[in-house]
């Protein structure tokens, strides 16, 4: 009798050392896939991308998602590159201009604005080998913008209709060449491009060390007051699945702009830092300091705004129709 009782026990234990086993092994698989989870935020090396910048650097966005997810960060050189990512879903969330976003939305993309970055921050530059003094002098010339459509292209194009000036893309006789702008001062040189409609600190970059000259400033081009330059976006698709993620993710942002504004030596220093790993490009102090005075870091997004630089795009032809925004802006984290 002892010894049945003593092989059920041996038995007994078993099965449960069994079961133990297994909800060991199903409590760590968990942890290592809640450990394992990953946000990954995209931005440009730009100052207009400070924001995310200082974000990075500061830790906000890890501060905010918490220690069980991976922050990871992708640059890129333009907002074709970066609506790609989106929308093959290798980043979650980031900063771009609202031109791509505009273009992509109105082609059935799944994008979302969620908040703005900055506005401002858009000169227009003419190289010194160009002779070009005034906005007169732009038919016949060569310019470039990092993109086509982009949201310094649809600036630069809306402003010139009032000279009854336009690119060769839609009947006129300005040439129109794209690239990234860290390049811009060495296409100068080379006298490939005369013009480039360029946000900052290239136009200042170009400026102090090429001796271009700004034609027209940022207060002067089309939106630039009050265009949100630099916009917050996410997919329809991640906010339905992980609201709390991108609820998050807007308040690093949030503090980041909060950040800006009480510490901007430290922010233009981390912004400097940073544009230097990704362009290798040294950017000078009294550069950005001039920069930095053309834009404005915020979380609003001027809708009216945003509908007139659509209309703008639809009469240049970068979009075929007038968009509807209604399902386009998502303000409902923005504190």
């Amino acid at each position: 009798m002892k010894k049945q009782v003593s092989i059920i026990s041996i038995i007994l234990l078993l099965v449960f050392g069994a079961l133990a086993g297994c909800g060991s092994k199903e409590a760590s698989s968990g942890s290592s896939e809640k450990a394992a989870k990953k946000v990954v935020i995209g931005y440009f090396p730009n100052i207009d991308h400070a924001p995310a910048m200082v974000a990075k650097a500061k830790g906000f966005y890890e501060k905010e998602l918490g220690k069980d997810v991976t922050v990871e960060y992708k640059t890129f050189p333009d907002g074709g590159a970066f609506m790609t990512a989106l929308k093959t879903g290798d980043i979650d969330a980031g900063l771009v201009g609202p031109g791509p976003v505009m273009n992509n939305f109105t082609n059935g993309a799944d994008v979302k604005i969620l908040a703005g970055a900055s506005s401002g921050g858009t000169a227009i530059v003419a190289s010194k080998k160009s002779g070009i003094n005034s906005v007169e002098d732009f038919n016949g010339k060569t310019f470039i913008t990092p993109g086509v459509g982009c949201t310094h292209d649809v600036q630069m194009e809306t402003f010139l209709q009032d000279f009854g000036i336009s690119s060769a893309r839609i009947g006129g006789t300005l040439k129109h060449v794209t690239g990234n702008p860290a390049q811009y001062a060495n296409m100068f040189e080379s006298g490939k491009v005369d013009i480039a409609a360029v946000p900052e600190p290239w136009a200042s970059q170009l400026v102090k060390d090429g001796g271009a000259k700004i034609i027209v400033d940022s207060s002067k081009i089309s939106f630039g007051k009050t265009l949100p330059n630099t916009i917050l976006v996410s997919s329809g698709k991640k906010i339905k699945a992980d609201k709390d993620v991108i609820a998050k993710i807007v308040k690093a942002q949030d503090e980041a702009i909060a950040f800006i504004e009480k510490n901007p030596e430290e922010a233009k220093d981390i912004t400097i830092k940073t544009i230097k790993e990704i362009t290798k490009q040294d950017l000078e102090k009294d550069v950005v300091d001039a920069a930095w005075k053309n834009i404005h870091f915020t979380t609003e997004v001027n809708k009216d705004v945003i509908q007139e630089f659509a209309n703008s795009s639809v009469e240049l032809k970068f979009l075929k129709e007038k968009p509807d925004f209604a399902t386009l802006i998502d303000t409902e984290f923005i504190n």
